[in-house]
């Protein structure tokens, strides 16, 4: 079912001209939604969105999973993130810099968002990386994964969408349905 949602979103955000699909957001996920993008995070798995008087200030939007008190997983929406960046490569190099020492990237590819032709062009970047325990995150050296994109909105406003949680807790199908759930305003 994901997966033929995800073909969908890609054929939506591959059409031509100015249309501004919407991408498709798999059953039982729910929407993040922001001043410069939308996201689908996956509700049906436990993730609950974060209220806005409790999540950090740099983040426009949050949606947690939580097991037995600790954070298993998280969804994120940074925007306007770094200044001087005009494009996905330069929104990339700059969210990519904030992947930490510790992290092993295992992929960087151009994707393409739905929404406005002016926006849709962005960045994905796979990682790898171990927990450090702290913040109520899994033990020091549990095995985690992210995948991360960055690109600029319709305004000119960076942004960066991140899904981190323990490794093999979230498939590579899953990781793309992510990817795929975005539209840019």
């Amino acid at each position: 079912m994901v997966g033929a949602l995800l073909g969908a979103s890609l054929l939506l955000t591959g059409c031509g001209g100015d249309r501004e699909d919407a991408a498709a957001v798999p059953e039982g996920w729910a929407t993040l939604d922001t001043r410069s993008l939308s996201v689908g995070y996956p509700k049906n798995d436990g993730y609950a969105e974060q209220p806005a008087a409790e999540r950090a200030k740099s983040n426009a939007a949050v949606a947690l999973k939580e097991e037995r008190g600790i954070r298993t997983g998280m969804v994120s929406v940074q925007l306007d993130f770094a200044t001087g960046v005009r494009d996905a490569a330069g929104a990339a190099a700059a969210a990519g810099a904030g992947i930490g020492l510790g992290s092993t990237r295992k992929a960087t590819e151009d994707v393409r968002l739905a929404g406005p032709s002016s926006a849709r062009e962005a960045r994905r970047i796979d990682y790898d990386f171990t927990a450090d325990g702290r913040e109520d995150t899994p033990n020091t050296g549990t095995p985690m994964t992210g995948v991360l994109v960055a690109g600029v909105d319709s305004r000119g406003v960076p942004f960066v969408v991140r899904l981190n949680a323990v490794k093999d807790a979230v498939s590579g199908e899953d990781l793309d349905a992510f990817v795929g759930s975005i539209t840019v305003k």
